[in-house]
């Protein structure tokens, strides 16, 4: 198997592991009467425990490094606004946009986060978009607006606040993907993200205080915890990271399209989601967007998702 291959699978793979994993967050939502405030706190912690755990026997000099103020506090405070604002922020959100809405539309609006990028890096350039981004920003728009209206002026398919944090979402992604490049440089990035997942869930776990709730889940609801967990953070991450290096992140950046796509199959199929010819023209768009966006370009930033 070349290269090329290898790494189209994987990243597919890891893409469709995410999609695989908001599905049965939509499933726990919607069946087994969880909700993301407490969901995301216990998949969070639960994640960063296992990544942080491995490193910790692995190496765990390297794992507490970025916390060494005296060598280098920059460290430190790109750490906290990654996992806290970036990873973390991201995840909560993600699964908010599900139990608002579905599993297709939640990673669908996170798919917006590549025009985010391009306007950043266009502000940052002091640029204006060139005409294949300008085509791009447009798709996405035409996109988003047949998923969120099914094409009426007057009214919205979705539920408004499910619109706002999805796009909220595809935002913290930038955060996430744009700000930790010098820490990427010194550290794993597996590393990063087990301090990522490990802080939000301490974070997330103070604010909405699962325990006071009282819920107690089902087998099939301790089930769904295991698969978002291993399958949609520690199984998707591991196998999107590999395949970035053999084909680039910019034919990585269109394969993540998986997500969507077997998000919206699932949902639709087993789940029994709406998904009508709108949504399937909105995800056309969006699909068209990322194959511009992923075409060979000077400055060019590609997406990287954590769900």
């Amino acid at each position: 198997m070349s290269d090329r291959v290898k790494g189209a699978c994987l990243t597919m793979g890891g893409a469709a592991c995410w999609g695989i994993s908001g599905c049965m967050g939509q499933y726990l939502f919607t069946r087994e009467n969880m909700d993301s405030t407490w969901l995301v706190p216990i998949r969070l912690f639960l994640a960063g425990l296992l990544l942080c755990g491995f490193y910790f026997f692995k190496d765990r000099k390297v794992l507490f490094d970025p916390w060494n103020v005296k060598k280098n506090p920059r460290n430190a405070i790109d750490l906290l606004i990654y996992g806290l604002a970036g990873v973390s922020c991201c995840q909560f959100l993600y699964f908010l946009t599900i139990q608002l809405s579905t599993a297709g539309i939640a990673t669908i609006l996170q798919d917006l986060s590549p025009v985010l990028i391009l306007l950043v890096l266009c502000l940052q350039q002091h640029r204006a978009p060139r005409l294949f981004e300008l085509c791009s920003i447009v798709l996405a728009l035409v996109g988003v607006f047949l998923l969120t209206t099914h094409g009426s002026f007057t009214s919205l398919a979705i539920n408004p606040a499910a619109l706002v944090s999805g796009i909220v979402c595809a935002g913290t992604v930038v955060i996430y993907t744009m700000w930790p490049k010098k820490l990427q440089e010194q550290y794993p990035t597996p590393m990063l993200q087990g301090w990522a997942f490990l802080m939000g869930g301490a974070l997330f776990h103070l604010i909405f205080r699962p325990w006071t709730v009282g819920y107690v889940p089902s087998t099939m609801g301790v089930f769904g915890i295991i698969v978002v967990v291993v399958v949609g953070n520690v199984l998707a991450f591991s196998l999107y990271m590999s395949g970035v290096p053999l084909i680039g992140p910019q034919r990585a950046s269109l394969y993540s399209f998986a997500e969507p796509v077997t998000a919206a199959i699932i949902s639709t199929l087993v789940l029994g989601s709406p998904f009508t010819t709108w949504d399937a023209l909105g995800f056309a768009c969006i699909f068209v967007m990322l194959v511009l966006l992923s075409l060979p370009a000077p400055h060019k930033t590609a997406r990287k998702t954590v769900n």
